[in-house]
């Protein structure tokens, strides 16, 4: 018996949804830095774009009380709708099930605020009634405690949904450094988001293999001059 499961995520058989990246729901993230969490959230969606991975944005109640989209996810896709809705679950807003099911993929993966309720629900409610595979980036979604995103993750993963993190997801999408056509800008990605990771790739670009920093100006080097 085939498992779906255990296709790694390509470009071609998976889209990607944003749920709830808005100010009031990041105010009560408590299980991750809220930083962090925008830092993960907007290199998933430059990982999209690089990848031409089908996405959704949904919102809830932005101008009651959510207020809105995160600038710099919204700025990674210029020209896309926001679908808009009242329910904390996406699954029952008509706009959203148009969409993922114009994307024609059944491998979804979802990253969101808050875990616990709008993930959650959205997730079981997509397995259920949708028949599509879940991909739940944790590390690009919040809850109000890290006991609130643990158990929440860990009931989604005893119903079936897959735990994945951001950068998991990206170089799942690239698998090979021989796809030249996205090692550039999974390079890039990586430079401005992957901490760590990211400063190492500069340090070998620039230190070993001489390329020019990356920078948007240069700065002059002054040279040492002992005090007297």
């Amino acid at each position: 018996m085939s498992n779906p499961k255990l296709e790694v995520l390509t470009p071609q058989n998976s889209q990607l949804i944003f749920i709830d990246h808005q100010p009031q729901m990041a105010f009560g993230v408590q299980s991750i830095d809220r930083q962090v969490l925008k830092n993960n959230t907007v290199a998933l969606a430059k990982a999209a774009k690089v990848f031409n991975i089908p996405t959704t944005i949904t919102t809830v109640e932005t101008e009651a009380f959510s207020g809105h989209t995160y600038p710099e996810l919204l700025d990674v896709f210029p020209d896309k709708d926001i679908l808009e809705r009242s329910s904390m679950n996406s699954w029952d807003d008509q706009k959203v099930r148009d969409a993922l099911k114009a994307n024609g993929r059944k491998k979804v993966v979802v990253a969101g605020l808050w875990t616990e309720v709008c993930n959650t629900t959205f997730a079981l409610c997509a397995m259920l009634e949708g028949d599509y595979e879940i991909y739940m980036v944790a590390d690009a979604s919040g809850g109000t405690s890290k006991e609130a995103h643990d158990q929440a993750m860990a009931r989604m993963v005893q119903a079936g949904v897959v735990p994945v993190t951001w950068q998991q997801v990206m170089l799942e999408w690239q698998r090979d450094w021989a796809r030249r056509e996205t090692y550039d800008g999974v390079m890039a990605i990586a430079k401005e988001h992957s901490g760590a990771y990211g400063m190492g790739v500069d340090y070998a670009y620039t230190m070993v293999h001489k390329a020019p920093e990356r920078t948007s100006s240069q700065h002059k080097v002054l040279a040492a001059v002992p005090a007297k």
